[in-house]
């Protein structure tokens, strides 16, 4: 993730330069570093770069294009990952109904926010709400997405996990 972290970086001001730093393929490339900043072990950096970003995306495509809401999803995961899953419960807990009406209640992108608020809600404390929406969650994805898919492999161990510090640990 750090050589993704130092290519985005250099490609961002060629096109800020370039497109302008409005356009909406540069506000892709910041939002691709902030991702790849997550993924390499700085979430408080990619909290604040997706803070960052996100009003810009809410004025220039509207706080319901999808891509804004993939900023909004990433923002509350960071928020997570970097400490604040209460905040990033919460956060999730507002955006999955707009997912569910803007982009449908099976659409990949909305199951994603579902299966990241369940991480959210074990990490702020409620492990057995965790279990409980992933083990409603993950037929859906297996359903959609496959059984072997990644994302549904990701719900998966999430069940496991959860299910295990709610107390079941035999499953």
């Amino acid at each position: 993730a750090a050589g993704a972290v130092a290519a985005f970086a250099e490609l961002l001001p060629l096109r800020e330069r370039v497109l302008g730093p409005e356009h909406p393929d540069t506000l892709t490339t910041r939002a691709n570093l902030a991702y790849c900043r997550g993924e390499a072990g700085d979430a408080a950096g990619a909290e604040a770069a997706f803070a960052e970003l996100l009003p810009i995306r809410e004025r220039i495509l509207g706080p319901e294009h999808p891509d804004t809401l993939t900023t909004r999803n990433n923002l509350a995961y960071c928020r997570g990952e970097a400490g604040d899953a209460a905040g990033a419960e919460a956060a999730l807990t507002e955006l999955l109904p707009i997912r569910e009406r803007i982009l449908g209640p099976e659409h990949p992108d909305t199951l994603t926010t579902r299966n990241n608020l369940a991480y959210c809600r074990g990490e702020a404390g409620d492990a057995a709400g965790a279990e409980a929406a992933l083990t409603e969650l993950l037929p859906i994805r297996e359903r959609i997405l496959g059984p072997e898919h990644p994302n549904t492999l990701t719900t998966r161990h999430n069940l496991a996990r959860w299910r295990g510090q709610a107390g079941d640990a035999e499953g």
